[in-house]
């Protein structure tokens, strides 16, 4: 199977709320310009057992002593094996209640997906795809820290397709009869987690399901395509993490041939959570272009496509500012399944060709601030419809990078479970 059961690492007092709250930190890809984010969290774990201290927040990936920390966190990882700070939950699901600041629950499933039925390329047709553009360059340093560690923390979510809302959050009417394994609150005001270990015939059932998602017909009938192997799982949170694992692996297999396939980091340790859970809210990322005449982008652009600029027109459409102001742009003959596909692979063309920068903005009222003149112009995009998600990369890959936001960096996921990779 593509996502299954596997021996979880919980440390032994993961029913003690207090030190679970110093145990749990949030994803290290996360507060990347706030160094008093990280220096607040440092100084509430104090010298408690934490996965601050067996995480690197990247924040401090450039940082001249980066060895030093690769060196130090490896360290601490095999101290508390030899500590004896884990307990091992063999052959098991952790099913997850994170209820988020603003109140809404998000539930999930944790366990480990196959990283043989993964591949972060564009076009790739395999069950576990990228959903936004995986840059390569950000695998190396990622690839340092993993290369010499024994366990792996997950921020990873992986998403499934589950309009009718059944397959994770049936659990939550049967929770009761699992064993709780945590129930704390989350520094930093992050809201509160709650795990419960599966029962076999809740673990069973699951599997059931997410078997059922492999039918390649129903698939192609669900989504109006006809291939020949269907998109189970899309990626929400944590693409260059488990591009990094699959690095890891692929490296590995290249060391000890097939012997790699039996080997543990043939998996990587993620949440499972289904696109249509009521706490998953995607957000528009607009666009900003520095340093080029807006009048010449606009020529280029219409030479490009069928362009109208009647409020009524029918297409894809987005804001177009410059100068203060903003005016409906459509696309009537688009090139890419999503408005932020077509607009994307045309500014990185134009930018190539012409020079200047682009930058990636959340909040409208941003990018009318910076659109105040003719030499910086921006694009405001609506939000993405979760539901062209699956779509969208059926059809057109991986979509472009900046798509769309999930969510706040308090409700990423927090670093609680564990998983050995050697």
């Amino acid at each position: 199977m593509t996502f299954k059961k596997t021996d979880i690492l919980l440390p032994k007092f993961s029913k003690d709320s207090e030190k679970m709250k110093k145990w749990s930190v949030v994803a290290c890809d996360q507060y990347t310009s706030e160094p008093e984010y990280w220096n607040a969290v440092s100084s509430f774990v104090g010298e408690e057992k934490s996965t601050l201290r067996l995480t690197i927040p990247e924040i401090y990936l450039n940082d001249e002593d980066i060895d030093k920390r690769i060196e130090n966190t490896n360290k601490t990882m095999n101290e508390y094996m030899a500590e004896d700070v884990f307990e091992v939950h063999k052959d098991s699901y952790i099913y997850v209640e994170r209820t988020l600041a603003n109140g809404v629950k998000r539930l999930g499933i944790v366990g480990a997906v196959d990283l043989e039925d993964y591949d972060y390329n564009k076009g790739s047709q395999t069950k576990v795809r990228a959903t936004e553009g995986t840059v390569i360059s950000r695998i190396p340093p990622r690839l340092k820290v993993r290369n010499n560690a024994i366990i792996e923390l997950p921020h990873i979510m992986l998403l499934i397709d589950d309009e009718n809302c059944d397959i994770i959050e049936s659990n939550s009417k049967i929770k009761d009869t699992f064993e709780k394994v945590y129930d704390f609150d989350m520094m930093q005001s992050s809201g509160h987690i709650a795990g419960y270990k599966m029962s076999k015939e809740a673990a069973e059932s699951l599997d059931k399901k997410l078997a059922a998602l492999d039918d390649i017909d129903a698939f192609n009938a669900k989504y109006g395509v006809k291939k020949d192997s269907p998109l189970i799982y899309a990626m929400g949170d944590g693409n260059h993490s488990l591009a990094t694992a699959k690095a890891y692996y692929e490296n590995l297999k290249k060391e000890i041939g097939d012997e790699a396939k039996n080997s543990p980091a043939r998996y990587a340790l993620c949440e499972l959570v289904n696109l249509h859970d009521a706490s998953l809210e995607f957000e528009a990322i607009h666009r900003v272009v520095f340093g080029l005449d807006a009048d010449s982008f606009l020529a280029a652009f219409e030479k490009e496509y069928a362009v109208s600029y009647d409020e009524n027109a029918k297409g894809q459409s987005f804001i177009f500012v410059s100068n203060g102001k903003g005016k409906k742009v459509t696309v009537t003959n688009p090139s890419e399944y999503l408005t932020v596909a077509t607009l994307q692979k045309f500014i990185d063309a134009y930018i190539e060709k012409n020079g200047g920068e682009v930058d990636y903005i959340h909040g409208e009222d941003v990018v009318y601030k910076l659109c105040t003149d003719s030499t910086n112009f921006g694009m405001v995009l609506d939000a993405m419809d979760k539901s062209d998600l699956y779509k969208s990369v059926i059809i057109d890959g991986a979509l472009p990078r900046k798509t769309f936001s999930m969510g706040e960096a308090c409700d990423k996921r927090f670093y609680t479970e564990a998983r050995k990779i050697k």
